[in-house]
C-alpha cells in the first residue's frame, strides 16, 4: 500500500510556481482582451451598420415595405434578382462539385495556373469583369454578340448577361468550400467501393456526394448571398432598365440617389434578411459534428 501511495505521489504533477500562476493569468487576460477587441470589430463593421438598416427600415412601422411591394417596378426587380440568384446557385454548384473533384483527385499540367484563375473573380473589380464581359458579348463591337444576336439570343442588356456576370463573380465560392473537404474526405471509402464494383456514378451518389453535402450547402449558402448582393458587374451589362433590367441593388441605387431613402432601405433590409435567414437555418439543421 505505501508504495502504491509512493508511486502516486511520484507520478503527481508538480505544484504551480508562482511564475507559471502569473504566466496563466497574463494568457488569460490577454484571451478577453483579443475577444473584446474582436467583438468590437465585428459590431462596429458589420452588426451596427446591418442594425442601422433594419432600424431605419421600420423608423415608419411597415409604411416602407408595403409601399415598396405595391410598387409594381420594384416586385419586378426583386422576381428579376430571385431568378437569377437561382441559376447563378444552380451553375456554381454543378461547376463548383465538378472542379473540384478535378482539382483533388487528378493530376494534369497547367492544374496550379487553373487553381490560380479560378480566384481571379475574387481579385478582380467586378466593374472590370462587367466590362470584359460586355467586350466578349456585346451586341455591336463585341467578339461573339452579333453572331448571338444574329441568332436571336441578346446576352448584354439583358437576363442572360446578368445571370452571366452574377455567376462569374460568385465562381470561387463553392469550390473554395468544397476543396478543403474533399481533400479531408480522401479517397480510401472510393477506392474500396471501386473494388467491390461499384462504377463512378454509384461511388458519387453514394459515397462522394454524402459526404461533401455541408461543404455544398454551406458554398450554396455563400454563393446565394453573393449573387443577390452584386451591383458593379450587373450595373454594366443589365443597361438598368426600369422594369426590365434592374435588380434589387440597383433598385437601392436608384431609389437613395433619388431621395427615396425609406425604400432604399427598404430593399436593403430585405435582400440583407434573405442571406441571415439562410445562414441561420443552416446553423440550425446542420449536425453538431460540423458547428
Amino acid at each position: 500500500m505505501a508504495d502504491v501511495l509512493t508511486r502516486e505521489v511520484e507520478m503527481a504533477p508538480p505544484p504551480p510556481t508562482p511564475r507559471t500562476i502569473n504566466r496563466r493569468q497574463r494568457k488569460s487576460l490577454t484571451t478577453y482582451l483579443l475577444r473584446i477587441v474582436v467583438a468590437g470589430y465585428l459590431f462596429l463593421l458589420v452588426a451596427w451598420p446591418v442594425s442601422l438598416v433594419a432600424v431605419n427600415t421600420f423608423d415608419d412601422g411597415m409604411t416602407s415595405l408595403r409601399l415598396l411591394m405595391e410598387d409594381p417596378d420594384v416586385v419586378v426587380a426583386l422576381r428579376l434578382t430571385a431568378l437569377v440568384a437561382v441559376w447563378s446557385v444552380v451553375i456554381n454548384t454543378l461547376f463548383g462539385v465538378t472542379m473540384s473533384l478535378l482539382l483533388v483527385r487528378y493530376e494534369f499540367p497547367g492544374k496550379r495556373a487553373l487553381n490560380a484563375l479560378l480566384d481571379l473573380p475574387l481579385s478582380v473589380s467586378p466593374i472590370v469583369v462587367g466590362l470584359a464581359l460586355v467586350l466578349v458579348y456585346g451586341g455591336r463591337n463585341g467578339w461573339f454578340g452579333p453572331g448571338l444576336e444574329s441568332a436571336g439570343l441578346q446576352v448584354i442588356f439583358s437576363t442572360p448577361g446578368i445571370i452571366l456576370a452574377t455567376t462569374f463573380v460568385a465562381l470561387p465560392l463553392m469550390i473554395r468550400e468544397l476543396v478543403p473537404v474533399l481533400q479531408e474526405v480522401g479517397v480510401e471509402q472510393e477506392q474500396a467501393a471501386a473494388s467491390l464494383g461499384a462504377n463512378g456514378w454509384q461511388r458519387f451518389w453514394r459515397i462522394t456526394l454524402p459526404s461533401i453535402k455541408w461543404g455544398i450547402v454551406y458554398g450554396v449558402v455563400l454563393t446565394l448571398a453573393r449573387s443577390l448582393g452584386e451591383f458593379g458587374a450587373v450595373k454594366v451589362v443589365s443597361g438598368n432598365v426600369l422594369g426590365q433590367t434592374r435588380t434589387a441593388t440597383l433598385v437601392v441605387e436608384e431609389k437613395y440617389l433619388n431621395f427615396d431613402q425609406q425604400g432604399a432601405y427598404a430593399t436593403a433590409f430585405l435582400l440583407a434578411m434573405v442571406s441571415v435567414a439562410c445562414i441561420v437555418i443552416v446553423a440550425i439543421i446542420r449536425p453538431k459534428s460540423h458547428r
